[in-house]
């Protein structure tokens, strides 16, 4: 398969651990099989960039799908709460975190590979609205389908390094691709605000509702 890179230079050998361990699902190489998406992320910062190709053969690979029938959204919530900073304090988010991560944190170093949302600075945002205690899981869940965000495909170990072949790079041009991707997240957020305007059921869950009803990965409240 071929995925893409999104960067503001070439990459023709990336480096094992050589990103930022704050990122979504902390150190790993972030690719995407979107190539118009990959051009918005290189011009992210307003500036000319790359979207770097790569073919890549997953089949023995150890894989992580967090987008999988098996996995909720909080499993996908509760690495982004153990990596990511600018999480909001006191209310209850510190408690919302610590329970994430005691109940549906996956550690990741026995896989190889992982698949799921980026969490891009409007989902992020959304993110920490259901931490905080403020939006309802469904909310959440229907806000991570706004603005066509799709997938990332993260590169965790050496091994999974070690299957990535460089292929080549196309430009990214940030007076198109930035546009685009300030359009995407300005349409996410004006969705969002719809969303979160609209009433929630009588059997809405919130995180405090989790917490106090001590619900675990395999309630099938959170599927």
């Amino acid at each position: 398969m071929l995925i893409y890179h999104g960067s503001d230079h070439i990459i023709e050998h990336p480096v094992y651990k050589g990103g930022k361990r704050n990122n979504d699902y902390g150190y790993g190489f972030y690719t995407t099989q979107d190539l118009e998406l990959a051009k918005e992320w290189a011009c992210s910062k307003n500036q000319d960039g790359y979207a770097n190709i790569y073919e890549v053969d997953l089949d023995t690979l150890r894989i992580l799908n967090l987008n999988s029938p098996k996995y909720s959204i909080l499993n996908w919530l509760a690495l982004l709460t153990k990596y990511r900073t600018y999480w909001q304090n006191g209310s209850i988010s510190e408690d919302a975190k610590t329970y994430l991560q005691q109940n549906f944190f996956i550690d990741p170093e026995p896989y190889d590979v992982i698949i799921g949302y980026r969490a891009d600075d409007s989902y992020f945002s959304f993110a920490q609205d259901f931490v905080a205690g403020t939006i309802s899981l469904a909310k959440l869940t229907e806000a991570m389908h706004l603005g066509k965000l799709g997938e990332q495909i993260v590169f965790k170990s050496q091994k999974a390094f070690s299957h990535l072949k460089f292929i080549g790079a196309e430009d990214a041009v940030a007076s198109i691709y930035f546009k685009k991707k300030d359009d995407r997240d300005k349409a996410a957020r004006q969705a969002y605000r719809q969303t979160r305007s609209s009433s929630d059921s009588i059997d809405a869950l919130f995180i405090l509702d989790i917490m106090r009803e001590n619900i675990k990965n395999d309630d099938p409240r959170i599927r």
